[in-house]
């Protein structure tokens, strides 16, 4: 495998041209592969979401329900004045605080449209800390007039 061509051996070792011509083809072959593959890999799994189709649900007087707004505030309760307490800082200590949330282990979450999934995913897993063994999303039922046109 490699020494003479064509009859006549040389003296003092190697060969003095190296031909990369295949290393450059395999190479090439190999780059148009990545290529074309790394965008289906990209997309990972393809995951279809349900529709959620929401009736109204009474809130029992006795459940908590945390609001997330779009601005990032995480609000739940009230305050001795009778506005919405604002517990951004520190809602998991809140939770924990809670006796109506220890007691019934329950608990309603509330996010608005524009807040930011980050946000709702602390909400969660600070609950989830707290003890709280039923969580509930809370979402806006859609009105008939307002149901956007099906796509066929």
């Amino acid at each position: 495998m490699g020494g003479s061509v064509g009859g006549s051996k040389r003296r003092g070792g190697g060969f003095a041209d190296i031909n990369v011509t295949p290393l450059v083809d395999v190479m090439l072959v190999l780059l148009v592969v990545f290529m074309i593959t790394a965008p289906l890999l990209a997309t990972g799994l393809r995951v279809e979401l349900p529709d959620v189709k929401a009736t109204e649900t009474p809130l029992k007087d006795t459940k908590l329900v945390v609001s997330v707004t779009k601005d990032e505030r995480i609000l739940f309760g009230k305050t001795a004045d009778g506005k919405d307490r604002d517990v951004t800082a520190d809602v998991e200590e809140v939770l924990i605080r809670s006796e109506r949330v220890q007691a019934e282990k329950e608990l309603y979450i509330r996010a608005d449209k524009a807040a930011r999934y980050g946000v709702v995913a602390r909400v969660v897993a600070a609950a989830r800390r707290a003890g709280v063994e039923g969580l509930n999303l809370l979402v806006q039922p859609e009105i008939e007039d307002e149901k956007p046109p099906e796509k066929k």
